[in-house]
C-alpha cells in the first residue's frame, strides 16, 4: 500500500515540486492550496506522469480554521508532511492594515504549528513519518528587511529543530529545509521581479534542486537543511559576529 504525502501551497513553485519528486518516489498525494483550478491542473499532470492517487484540497491557510478542515477532509494517514504554503508578506511597520499582518502570521507561522499539532502525533503512533517545514535562508540571518519574512522563517527553523528532538527515536523526522534564492513563480510580479531581475544568476537554484537535497536531508534526519552549495557555505560566516557587525553597520 502506498504511503501518502501531504503538500500545502501545493499549486505552484517548490509544492509542485514536491508534489512531482514525491510521486515518483511513490507516495498518494493530498495537494493543499487556495487556487481550486490550479490544483486541478496539477493533479491531473501528476496523475498523467505517475501512477498515483491525487486528491486536492482548496484550503487558505491564512483563515484561523484551515487546518481543521483540511484535517476533517483527509480520510487516510500521513506519511509525509510538506509545510510549504507561504507569501513575502506585508511591512511590519509600514502596511497599517492589521488584519492583513496577522493573516500573513497565521500563514507563516500558526498554521504550520497546528498542521504539525495536528498530524506529528499520528505519525509517531505509527513508526513512521517525515516532516519539512520549508523556511528559508532568510531565517537565518537578521536585518532591516520588513521585520516580518524573515523572522517567521527564522520561528520554523526553531520549531523544526525542537520537534525533531522530541520526535527522535520514534520514526519521524523532521526538517526545516531553507532555500536561498530560487527560480520559481514566488519572484514573478511586482518588486520580487525587480530584485530578481537585479541579482548575479549565480545566487539563484533551481526548484528540483532544492526539493531534492530537502527530501535528501529529511531523510537523513538533519533538523535544518540548507539548500545549494554557495548558501552551505554562507551560512556560518552569515551567523558569524562579523557578518552580525557588518549588517548593523549597514543598517545604519
Amino acid at each position: 500500500m502506498a504511503r501518502t504525502a501531504l503538500i500545502t501551497g501545493a499549486s505552484a513553485g517548490l509544492g509542485v515540486e514536491f508534489s512531482r519528486q514525491l510521486a515518483a518516489e511513490g507516495y498518494d498525494l493530498i495537494l493543499v492550496a487556495r487556487r481550486a483550478e490550479k490544483l486541478a491542473e496539477v493533479a491531473s499532470q501528476l496523475q498523467a506522469e505517475h501512477d498515483c492517487q491525487v486528491q486536492t484540497i482548496s484550503a487558505d491557510l491564512s483563515l484561523a480554521g484551515a487546518p481543521a478542515e483540511i484535517e476533517a477532509q483527509v480520510t487516510t494517514d500521513i506519511d509525509f508532511l510538506v509545510n510549504n504554503a507561504g507569501s513575502a508578506g506585508p511591512h511590519l511597520l509600514e502596511d497599517r492594515d492589521w488584519q492583513e499582518q496577522d493573516a500573513f502570521l497565521r500563514l507563516m507561522m500558526t498554521s504550520v504549528a497546528e498542521m504539525c499539532h495536528r498530524f506529528i502525533p499520528g505519525m509517531c503512533e505509527r513508526g513512521f513519518g517525515r516532516v519539512i517545514n520549508v523556511s528559508s535562508f532568510a531565517g537565518r540571518i537578521t536585518r532591516a528587511a520588513g521585520g516580518n519574512y524573515g523572522p517567521s522563517k527564522a520561528y520554523l527553523i526553531s520549531l523544526s529543530q525542537e520537534l525533531a528532538l522530541m520526535t527522535k527515536g520514534s520514526g519521524v523526522a523532521v526538517s526545516a529545509l531553507c532555500p536561498g534564492f530560487t527560480h520559481t513563480d514566488f519572484h514573478s510580479s511586482g518588486d520580487l521581479s525587480e530584485m530578481k531581475a537585479g541579482l548575479p544568476e549565480f545566487l539563484w537554484y533551481d526548484a528540483d534542486v532544492v526539493v531534492r537535497e530537502g527530501i535528501a536531508a529529511v531523510e537523513k534526519n538533519k533538523a535544518v537543511a540548507i539548500s545549494g552549495r554557495l548558501y552551505r557555505w554562507l551560512d556560518p560566516i552569515a551567523r558569524s559576529r562579523l557578518a552580525a557587525g557588518l549588517i548593523k553597520i549597514a543598517n545604519r
